[in-house]
Order: C-alpha cells, then sequence, then structure tokens
C-alpha cells in the first residue's frame, strides 16, 4: 500500500517546500503584534501597567500551548491537513477584530483566536514536514521551517511598524493580515497533502521503543525529552519577556516607532535566516552542545541587554539573541523526533509544544510583576538567569545520541574529536571523511 511512497527532502521536495510557504504565512500573523501592539495599548487604550499590558501575550501563550497539545494528540485521528485547515479558519477574524476593536478585551479575544490559529497551522506544518524528510534530514527540515515562519515574523513586524510610524498604528498594518490569511488558507485547502501514508512508511522501519506515559517522559522523565521541554518553556520565557518589554524599554528611552520596529525585527530575523545554518548544524553535531550554547547566548545577551542605550547595541544585542535562538528552536523539534517513535511523535511534539509555549504566558507574567513592582532592568535580568539556569540543566541531563554526532566544541578549537558511532578520531578538515 505505501511502496510508492519515499521519505526524504528531495523525494518530497514540492510539498515540503509548499508547507515551508504555509508556515511563512503562519508566522507573519504574529508578526502583525510584534511591534505595535504595544504601543497601541498605551496611545489608544490608556493601558500603562505593564502586566496589564503584557495580558494579551498571556491569553496568546496559554491558547496557544493548549492547542498544540490537541493537535499533536488529535493529529492520528483527524490528519494534520484537516488541522492545519482549521487553525486558518479560526485566524479569519483577527485582523478585523484588531483593526476596528473599541477597547483593550477585543484586543484579547483576537489573541485567543491567534493563539488557536498558531498552535493547529504550525504546529501541523512541522509535524507534516518530519513526516515528509525521515530520519537524515529532520534538523535541516526545523531550521527550513523555523527559518520560513520567524523571517516572515520580521517582514511583517518591519512593515507593520513602518506603516503605523507613516500612517498610525490602526487599521492599515493589519491589511496585511487579510492577505496572508487568504494565501494561506487558499493553499492549505486545495494544494497541502496529508501525510498519513509517510508516517506509516517510517513506522515499518523504526526501530525507536514506544514511550510508556508520553505526556511525563516528554514533559521530565526521560533525560533527553525532559531537557528540551525545559529549554524550550525558557526560551519563549525570555521570548515572551522580549515580544512584550523590549518595546516598552525602547520607548522610555526616546527611540522612534521606527526605530523600535527595526529592532524588533533584528532579533526575529537574525533568529530566522540563521535557522538555514543551524538547522543543518543539527544534522551534523551533537544536539546536546547545540542546545547549551544555544541558551548561553541568550543568556548572556539579556543581561547585555539590561545595560544596553546605544541603537547599535540594541542592535547587537538583538542579533545575538536571535543566533542564540536559531540555535536551539530547529534542534529542539529535531531531538524531540529522534527521540520518539513514529506512532508517539506527533503526541510528544504536541506536549514539548505545551510547555514551550506556556513560557510565553509564564514569561509575560512574571516580566509583568517584576517591571512594576521593581523596574524593567530587574525583569530582564531575571529572565537571563532563569536562561542561564536552563542551560546548566541541559549539560548535566542531556547525552548525545550514537548516531554519528560531532561535538561542536571540539570541532569550533580545531581539536580531535570522535565520531561517538564509529569510534574515529577526527580532524575538522577531515569531519566529512570515514563517517566522521
Amino acid at each position: 500500500m505505501h511502496k510508492d511512497i519515499q521519505l526524504g527532502l528531495k523525494e518530497n521536495r514540492y510539498q515540503f517546500l509548499l508547507l515551508v510557504l504555509v508556515n511563512a504565512f503562519v508566522g507573519g500573523m504574529v508578526g502583525l503584534e510584534r511591534s505595535i501592539l504595544p504601543q497601541m495599548a498605551e496611545q489608544e487604550f490608556a493601558i500603562a501597567a505593564k502586566t496589564a499590558l503584557l495580558s494579551f501575550i498571556v491569553v496568546f501563550g496559554i491558547v496557544k500551548a493548549v492547542t498544540n497539545y490537541y493537535t499533536g494528540a488529535l493529529a492520528n485521528r483527524f490528519g494534520r491537513k484537516n488541522l492545519l485547515v482549521a487553525g486558518w479558519m479560526a485566524g479569519i477574524p483577527v485582523p478585523f477584530m484588531l483593526m476596528y476593536a473599541p477597547d483593550w478585551n477585543w484586543v484579547i479575544a483576537a489573541n485567543i483566536l491567534l493563539g488557536v490559529n498558531q498552535g493547529l497551522a504550525w504546529s501541523s506544518t512541522v509535524v507534516m514536514k518530519i513526516d515528509l524528510v525521515g530520519e537524515k534530514q529532520r534538523g535541516f527540515a526545523m531550521g527550513l521551517n523555523e527559518f520560513a515562519g520567524y523571517i516572515a515574523v520580521a517582514v511583517v513586524a518591519f512593515l507593520t511598524g513602518w506603516i503605523a510610524s507613516e500612517w498610525g498604528v490602526r487599521p492599515y498594518p493589519f491589511y496585511i493580515g487579510i492577505a496572508l490569511l487568504l494565501l494561506g488558507l487558499v493553499a492549505s485547502i486545495f494544494l497541502v497533502k496529508d501525510t498519513k501514508h509517510h508516517v506509516a512508511k517510517e513506522t515499518a522501519t523504526n526501530n525507536i521503543p514506544r514511550l510508556k506515559n508520553i505526556f511525563r517522559d516528554t514533559t521530565w522523565k526521560d533525560r533527553n525529552l525532559g531537557s528540551v521541554t525545559q529549554a524550550g518553556l525558557i526560551n519563549n520565557l525570555n521570548d515572551g519577556m522580549t515580544w512584550g518589554i523590549l518595546p516598552v524599554l525602547l520607548a522610555s528611552k526616546g527611540f522612534s516607532i521606527q526605530q523600535i520596529g527595526i529592532i524588533a525585527a533584528v532579533y526575529p530575523a537574525v533568529w530566522g535566516i540563521g535557522q538555514l545554518f543551524t538547522g543543518k548544524m543539527a544534522d551534523r553535531f551533537c544536539k546536546k552542545d547545540m542546545l547549551y550554547t544555544g541558551m548561553l547566548l541568550q543568556a548572556i545577551a539579556l543581561i547585555m541587554l539590561a545595560a544596553a542605550n546605544s541603537m547599535t547595541q540594541f542592535v547587537i544585542i538583538s542579533a545575538t539573541l536571535g543566533w542564540g535562538t536559531a540555535m536551539v528552536y530547529p534542534t529542539f523539534l529535531a531531538t524531540v523526533a529522534e527521540n520518539t517513535h513514529p506512532q508517539d511523535r506527533a503526541k510528544s511534539i504536541g506536549i514539548f509544544r505545551l510547555w514551550r509555549d506556556l513560557g510565553y504566558a509564564i514569561g509575560a507574567v512574571l516580566t509583568g510583576i517584576i517591571a512594576d513592582m521593581l523596574s524593567i532592568n530587574a525583569a530582564i535580568i531575571f529572565i537571563g538567569v532563569l536562561t542561564f539556569a536552563s542551560a546548566a540543566i541541559i549539560n548535566i541531563r542531556m547525552k548525545c545520541r550514537n548516531n554519528g554526532s560531532l561535538k561542536i566544541w571540539d570541532w569550533l578549537t580545531n581539536k580531535k574529536h570522535t565520531n561517538v558511532t564509529t569510534g574515529l578520531h577526527c580532524k575538522r578538515n577531515l569531519a566529512r571523511v570515514a563517517g566522521c
């Protein structure tokens, strides 16, 4: 029945590239809010308290997290494509609600629907790409997926910031969302194909044991999966803080809305473009090393953020934070796929994404409380310390799988290093030879 189905990026390139494009439309929906919603809260609704201002991120994070879980749990039952289409349907009212919201409650309601849209649509495209490519190129596949999503976040964040600076925060910036919705919905209904046969094909040859308790093992018990899950939560915790607090911090230092749009776009731009490289790196290097290094870079950038003042400093810090996030984001998903059976994978990814995106809500609440009680800088430093702790957990708990990966620190310092499958000692310029 499945003899004509082939796994691999090259073999499924047309469907894969279509899903990359669809995910760019999904990411663009988040970019609608990235640089202008905090200003809209203060200018049009007179919301100054950080906890109230960040309420839209709290709601978005919780709804997206729960939707991620149910997307994973229901993927095998209802099909990935059906859930993808449902995600676009949920997003239809979002730009119109943001355009014409008479009060802040409408913005909150729009973010509930946006959370459902992101949870269903983004999770579905992630799982479908993993289904298509098989086990050899998952890191690269996730790098392309996240590149498309987050470069779209950056582009739309810049465009909405620029449009808002020229013509005001409403309604013109949100016209972009209407175009994204139409393109994403039409492509998902008429062009995307389900990947259930690819799952059946891989299941027939896969030898990874089934998880006994998928929720418990993914959340913490399994050393590799648990390490990835806590790091995902902390990563989105600091991203939630950056999303909500960075525009406010920059405005308090006298930056214009156009400058804020540029700085706000640098972080997801480097994050997005960087994943074209870091996704491929995740296929070659030990995933533990990728995750540890990425979380460490994020922590350093956040601590530096509290002391920055000039436009140049903020751009450099945003780029560093983006690169650290680029190192971990495709590696998260590739690691979950690497450590799960095909029949467990969608649900395990959904559980990982549940905890990861709860980080948005936790980060927004923590940041808002600390910023209101102490200061914005105190909130940023606190989140930076949590990110350092997450890197330490990865370093202590995770292990490299015996799949031919290389130790990244040895490679960077040009030392001899060992291929963990073959046991061969390889020099940097021989890393591609003899199985190294």
